[in-house]
């Protein structure tokens, strides 16, 4: 018996249309956000009243994109909006005000093609490349971020109001407060939180996601920054991703733990270790990771976090134990192998992100690459000497550095599409240009009254 091919696929897409409709009914939902990505990864939103959500739901809801980062000329600028009714949720914190949903949305043109601008949409289609293989990407998420008190006119002091470190439960806080309220939050917006604990650096902290199919992860992370800014400032304080916000201290990351199953079983996993599909996913990560750092690591500030002496990566490298290179093999309670990615911050774009580590690991195995020997110690405690010796490169030093390589890389241009890397490119040239000419404290201070 034949599928039920498009007419059944129009009937999955009406319930689950319908089922958006009903839970929004059954929430007493008043608004809705429809929320999307720019290129930088910044989350945009159109508000509509509930009268509106099932015009939204048919993608008939029209915005303007012409003030939005890397987006369109003037021109061209009406968009639509075609929200994904798997992501319907319901802010926590606005029940008791009348309640808001919201939708993450995919951004198409008026003729109803995806927009080449969509960084959604870029994942997916390499997804569609993993799944042409047989393969089934998942990825969990450690993002770490700083709570800092905010001062008389509401804006961010550069300190923290705990002395606390790593997995401390000292007196309770107001940043241990506002993290149990993210949690519970995130919880009942339907994300997988496994754990939360306060990082090694004053005033920082972490959540841990559980590993969901890479598109849902990505909405995960997006999601993850706007819950946790929205609670922190319910609680007087503000919550910054900035990768390095304090020289001396550890800086934020976002660890991405890749996971990748084929008919259902765990493609990484091999007789007595990593399977040849892992160790390729291995070899072709670390062989663009260059080319990629400058999506995964997008800000100036992003190289001040990729340092010796701070837990951070600052060379390509891997291990099956160490948890100090780049690049490491961990398992989950079930025992499924993942390949955890300990460069990122969690500035990235996520949907960005995961398309170009994807993209790089897939090659990998499509090419049958070799990873080098994993290393046996950690780099942070081998010399430049020992490094040179095995053959170790280091990660892009900077912004300007890391755009050079993403220059170089096809692969990396490709998983982007032309028009985001032409883009993201152009942005970020102006960033590091703009940040050139600065002139900072530490030059004052060092040579003002010397020179």
């Amino acid at each position: 018996m034949r599928g039920n091919g498009v007419g059944g696929e129009r009937r999955g897409i009406v319930d689950a249309r319908s089922a958006v409709l009903n839970r929004a009914k059954e929430a007493a939902v008043a608004f809705v956000h429809l929320q999307f990505s720019d290129i930088l990864g910044l989350t945009k939103t159109v508000a509509i009243p509930i009268s509106q959500l099932e015009r939204a739901l048919a993608g008939e809801i029209m915005f303007d994109a012409a003030s939005i980062e890397g987006f369109v000329r003037m021109e061209e600028s009406d968009m639509f909006l075609l929200p994904d009714p798997e992501t319907f949720a319901v802010f926590p914190w606005t029940a008791a005000e009348g309640a808001t949903g919201r939708l993450i949305c995919d951004i198409c043109l008026a003729d109803g093609s995806p927009f080449a601008g969509c960084a959604r949409t870029r994942l997916k289609v390499v997804l569609a490349e993993a799944e042409a293989a047989g393969f089934h990407p998942s990825v969990g998420a450690e993002p770490e971020f700083f709570l800092l008190p905010l001062d008389a006119h509401g804006r961010p002091r550069r300190e923290v109001d705990d002395r606390a470190g790593y997995f401390d439960q000292g007196p309770i806080g107001a940043g241990d407060l506002a993290r149990q309220e993210m949690v519970g939050a995130l919880d009942q917006m339907g994300l997988a939180v496994e754990t939360a604990h306060h990082e090694a650096a004053p005033g920082q902290h972490e959540i841990d996601f559980a590993a969901a199919p890479a598109l849902r992860a990505a909405d995960n992370i997006a999601t993850f920054r706007l819950v946790v800014r929205t609670i922190a400032m319910r609680h007087q304080l503000h919550a910054t991703f900035m990768p390095k916000p304090f020289f001396g201290r550890n800086g934020s990351g976002l660890h991405l733990h890749h996971a990748l199953m084929r008919e259902g079983k765990d493609a990484f996993a091999g007789e007595g270790g990593l399977s040849q599909e892992a160790r390729s996913f291995v070899a072709g990560l670390l062989s663009h990771m260059r080319g990629l750092t400058a999506i995964t690591n997008p800000l100036v500030n992003s190289y001040k976090r990729l340092i010796m002496g701070y837990e951070a990566p600052a060379h390509i490298s891997w291990s099956d134990g160490s948890k100090s290179p780049l690049l490491r093999v961990s398992h989950t309670h079930r025992g499924l192998a993942q390949l955890e990615l300990r460069s990122p911050d969690p500035t990235c774009n996520p949907y960005l992100a995961l398309a170009v580590c994807l993209k790089a690991g897939l090659a990998g195995i499509r090419e049958h690459l070799e990873p080098p020997p994993p290393l046996t110690q950690s780099p942070q405690r081998m010399n430049a000497a020992e490094l040179r010796e095995l053959g170790v490169e280091r990660l892009p030093g900077s912004l300007r550095e890391a755009l050079d390589h993403l220059r170089q890389d096809g692969l990396v241009r490709e998983a982007l599409g032309e028009h985001i890397y032409r883009h993201f490119l152009e942005a970020k040239e102006i960033e590091w240009e703009v940040y050139e000419r600065q002139v900072n404290d530490w030059e004052v201070d060092q040579y003002l009254e010397t020179f």
